[in-house]
């Protein structure tokens, strides 16, 4: 066995050991449980008795995890494990593209003068996991405490739907009133507030535990939500343990009493672990991993387009793409085929910032590896044979299960033949995003998911530098960009909408600090005894782990 091969092996030991003394420390003392082995038939227990047959265990690369905290939370990880724990006013069914109630059991929206009016009534049956009812004071909390952390997400509240702190008002205990720029879209906003950073979290919880830095440091450890699962715990760079909620208001109680979302970043780990059993859902395996698994009888293959994508990103401000040339030139000198190549059909070619199933996605994809034009266009820019930029990768798995430093490699290699070094630099994800979201890296690797199903969850990060999104990190302040995104976001009639996106795709295109990649198809492997699994590519960071039971 090789020196790899070995780590793997011992890690994975570590792995089951941890889930060992997980599942064993929930049952009483006097009478411990005892997991039934993979494939075995569980015997009946209480209700409240952890087993084997009531925890589900997802396994995939979360080496993004920073924050559970819902106002802060941004990365895959977070969101997954955020998004089964805390409710907003309004959400989508998985599957299903139209708005449903969810804390807020109807709504209106009428003109006021110079700004939208939204007014929430707010379920009267929604309570918080302590038994506490969700009441509109609590969501002027959650929200005026997002606005005041200011942190990545942020900008969706202040931003995209224009909401202040003197704009929200509990006008009693279940009615919610919110006010907008009549500049912007009421529905665009509708869509951001099924996200998880306008989730509540109930104030007499959370209030006493602020602190000088909001309560973020509390919510890591503690919950505060209405949502189906409680958080257990959170061991770091290990795994997030989730309990169901014994006071969940919405309906049945999970059938899966624990959740344990295994930290798992090898996708090999993660292919033997479907297979033993020893992981019934994993997440992201590349075609080398779902080949192996095709003709399982104990496991099937969940796959869908994502509506991620993939990119090259520079620092617009930094030489030498401070120089729009450069740019391009970067744009110019891909070899798009290789990569696609290297997916092996978990991608398809996008060049745009809009992903494919989005209304104002154009399918141009206008640069195809041209080695003559991006010398050149690199010359103009003054970039001579023998420069050395760092090139910042993730050691982590990229959208369509290959390693983030193999689709690295390919690029390194393309700019190698024009002279250019690309002095690849690895950092574990959740370091590479503070770096990222501080305007540190000069050239990187990543990907992007939209936070609501409409283009202006891609238009606004990518275009509109104010917003301290994706633009904003990359230091690319572009004032035709931002009014194009703006415009497109807040115009109402389709058809006008869709050419805005039209002139903004292209325009990003072309001057943008991007060269967009792929967008990945997400590989799923689910043991054939669980049921109830969903995979929504526009809900992609959260899977509801409250529908899922076993049989």
């Amino acid at each position: 066995m090789s020196v790899l091969n070995t780590r793997r092996a011992l890690r994975w030991v570590g792995v089951l050991m941890i889930l060992s003394l997980l599942l064993s420390a929930c049952a009483p003392a006097a009478a411990p449980a005892s997991a039934p082995a993979a494939g075995e038939e569980a015997a009946a227990a209480p209700s409240d008795e952890l087993t084997r047959a009531n925890t589900l265990v997802f396994a995939a690369d979360m080496t993004d995890l920073i924050t559970l905290d819902p106002a802060v939370v941004y990365e895959f990880g977070g969101t997954q494990t955020a998004g089964n724990i805390y409710e907003t006013l309004v959400s989508f069914n998985p599957g299903e593209p139209e708005l449903v109630p969810l804390l807020a059991e109807s709504w209106e929206i009428v003109e006021d003068g110079d700004m939208w009016k939204m007014t929430f009534q707010l379920n009267p049956n929604a309570t918080f996991a302590s038994g506490n009812p969700v009441t509109a004071e609590d969501f002027v909390f959650s929200w005026e405490r997002v606005i005041d952390i200011n942190k990545s997400p942020a900008f969706l509240v202040t931003e995209v739907c224009g909401i202040s702190k003197g704009n929200v008002t509990a006008v009693d205990a279940t009615t919610l009133e919110v006010k907008i720029p009549i500049a912007l879209s009421p529905q665009v906003c509708l869509s951001v507030l099924t996200f998880v950073t306008t989730a509540v979290v109930e104030k007499a919880a959370v209030e006493p535990n602020l602190g000088a830095d909001f309560g973020e440091s509390w919510l890591n450890d503690n919950s505060a939500g209405s949502g189906p699962y409680t958080l257990s715990s959170w061991n770091r760079s290990v795994d997030v343990v989730l309990d169901a909620n014994p006071n969940y208001w919405g309906g049945a109680a999970p059938a899966m009493k624990r959740v344990i979302m295994q930290n798992m970043p090898e996708v090999a780990n993660r292919q033997a672990a479907v297979e033993t059993g020893d992981a019934d859902i994993v997440q992201e395996l590349g075609p080398e991993q779902a080949a192996a698994l095709e003709g399982n009888p104990d496991v099937s293959l969940v796959k869908a387009l994502n509506t991620i994508l993939a990119y090259v990103s520079v620092n617009a401000t930094m030489p030498p793409f401070d120089n729009p040339d450069a740019r391009q030139a970067l744009r110019y000198a891909i070899n798009y085929d290789n990569i696609i190549t290297l997916l092996g059909g978990n991608g398809e070619l996008v060049q745009e910032i809009i992903p494919m199933g989005f209304a104002g996605h154009t399918g141009t994809n206008p640069f195809t590896q041209d080695l003559e034009q991006a010398k050149a266009l690199f010359a103009n820019a003054g970039v001579t044979e023998g420069a050395v930029i760092p090139f910042t990768v993730a050691t982590a798995t990229a959208p369509g299960g290959v390693d983030w430093a193999t689709i690295a490699a390919s690029i390194q290699a393309d700019l190698a033949q024009i002279g250019i070094n690309l002095e690849i630099q690895l950092l574990q994800q959740s370091e590479l995003l503070t770096k990222y979201r501080a305007q540190e890296l000069p050239m990187l690797l990543m990907n992007w998911s939209p936070d609501f199903p409409d283009p202006d969850g891609n238009g606004t990060p990518f275009a509109n530098y104010e917003a301290q999104s994706l633009a904003w990190r990359n230091s690319w302040n572009d004032a035709t960009a931002i009014d194009l995104s703006r415009r497109a976001a807040a115009e109402l009639d389709p058809a006008t909408r869709t050419a805005l996106y039209g002139e903004l795709v292209e325009y990003v295109q072309n001057n943008g600090p991007y060269a967009m990649l792929y967008q990945p198809t997400r590989v799923y492997a689910v043991r054939n005894d669980i049921q109830g699994f969903i995979y929504d590519p526009t809900d992609s960071p959260t899977i509801s782990f409250w529908l899922i039971s076993r049989q």
